[in-house]
């Protein structure tokens, strides 16, 4: 089921998401709902009522992935706005990306909440994977040498 304070909002939802980078990979998820359902993204999603944006990254990256980070500073800001087929907003997401540091990287990554799988990606890797322009243009920018 889709929450609907996202699902057809009254109102722009705020979202984050934790750019991971650890020896030259990036921590992606599968998605496994609405939106972008079965694409590769990066790790996030809303920021809860009271929480900071670095709180929401640690927490969003840590409940997908079963990594814990430290996020740090913003590296891009993005919209998402999705219509249905009679052009009503379906979801509409303004998304905050943070550059976040891998606490232990010896913990086991482990999909959780709505992630179907999680993995560490080249960007040689990334660009053969269904995913979004917009997210292959976060990774790209700050992989990039």
């Amino acid at each position: 089921m889709i929450n609907s304070k996202t699902h057809y909002p009254d109102l722009p939802r705020v979202a984050v998401g934790g750019v991971v980078i650890y020896q030259n990979k990036v921590l992606l998820i599968l998605r496994g709902k609405a939106p972008e359902k079965g694409v590769w993204a990066i790790p996030g999603g809303s920021v809860q009522l009271g929480e900071s944006l670095k709180m929401a990254v640690e927490r969003e990256v840590w409940e997908e992935t079963g990594l814990h980070v430290q996020a740090n500073e913003v590296v891009y800001v993005f919209e998402n706005i999705q219509h249905d087929n009679r052009h009503q907003v379906e979801f509409h997401y303004v998304i905050i990306d943070l550059r976040a540091e891998l606490v232990d990287p010896t913990q086991p990554l482990l999909a959780g909440d709505d992630a179907e799988a999680v993995g560490w990606f080249t960007l040689t890797e990334v660009s053969k994977l269904p995913i979004s322009p917009t997210t292959l243009e976060v990774i790209q920018k700050i992989m990039r040498p």
